[in-house]
């Protein structure tokens, strides 16, 4: 996995790029606002490369946020990186968007557990808990969708969180209070999730290699709204229109 790589994370309504020779960057950039992604997803993109230098074809591959998020956020993302990685060729893993939220401030604390929560909406988020070391990642809580007061019954004494990080956090700041002990921290304050990418996706445990990258999808946590109420209204699954009927 030498040279140089692409990291594109679109989970939430800050949308970053970078590129770099892992774990370094040599060029990022962002913009905040969920209804600009998909109008300047390629336009970052092609910033971060003009900044850094080097054109697709001059890459080894590229690291996408896998989620959970966004649904519409997420699908914008991925399918940005999936064209590319077709066109030019190019190896395509993926590490959890929350991870890479959590990681920023890891860098500060060292080995212990800290937490990312999203906003799911529905007054529940995103969450998971990890603990990162100099060579891998220990997932302590899985990414799953739930309340910030579920979340912190299922998770362990051992995975207790030293701080919060996320929108998700923000928004239900007493509950997180109540969890952590600490003040939550907003993904503003943090370093572009795209960035961080690039100093994860080496580590053991970071990593979800994807071998069919036409066919892969991002984690999203739980189904759009849309598909939501169509299948609370029929009754039954959202047919898979790429796969045949029968």
């Amino acid at each position: 996995m030498g040279g140089v790589w692409l990291a594109i994370d679109t989970a939430t309504d800050i949308a970053s790029v970078a590129v770099g020779k892992p774990p370094d960057t040599a060029a990022g950039v962002f913009v905040q606002g969920a209804r600009r992604h998909a109008a300047e997803i390629i336009v970052l993109i092609d910033h971060a490369l003009e900044q850094a230098g080097v054109r697709a074809n001059d890459l080894d591959g590229i690291v996408v946020g896998d989620g959970p998020g966004s649904f519409t956020g997420l699908r914008i993302g991925w399918a940005a990186a999936k064209g590319l990685a077709q066109q030019a060729g190019l190896s395509l893993v993926a590490v959890p968007s929350l991870m890479a939220a959590a990681a920023t401030v890891a860098r500060q604390l060292g080995p212990v557990p800290v937490a990312a929560c999203y906003d799911a909406l529905r007054g529940q988020v995103y969450g998971a808990v990890y603990v990162f070391h100099p060579d891998a990642v220990e997932t302590r809580v899985a990414p799953a969708v739930m309340t910030v007061a579920e979340l912190a019954r299922v998770t362990l004494p051992s995975a207790h969180p030293r701080v919060v990080v996320g929108d998700g956090a923000m928004r239900y700041r007493d509950e997180v209070l109540a969890w952590s002990g600490g003040e939550p921290i907003p993904l503003g304050s943090l370093v572009p999730n795209a960035t961080t990418l690039l100093s994860l996706f080496r580590r053991a445990g970071a990593t979800r290699q994807l071998d069919d990258s036409l066919g892969a999808e991002p984690v999203y946590g739980r189904p759009a709204e849309a598909q939501a109420k169509w299948e609370a209204r029929h009754g039954r699954p959202l047919p898979d229109p790429s796969r045949p009927a029968g």
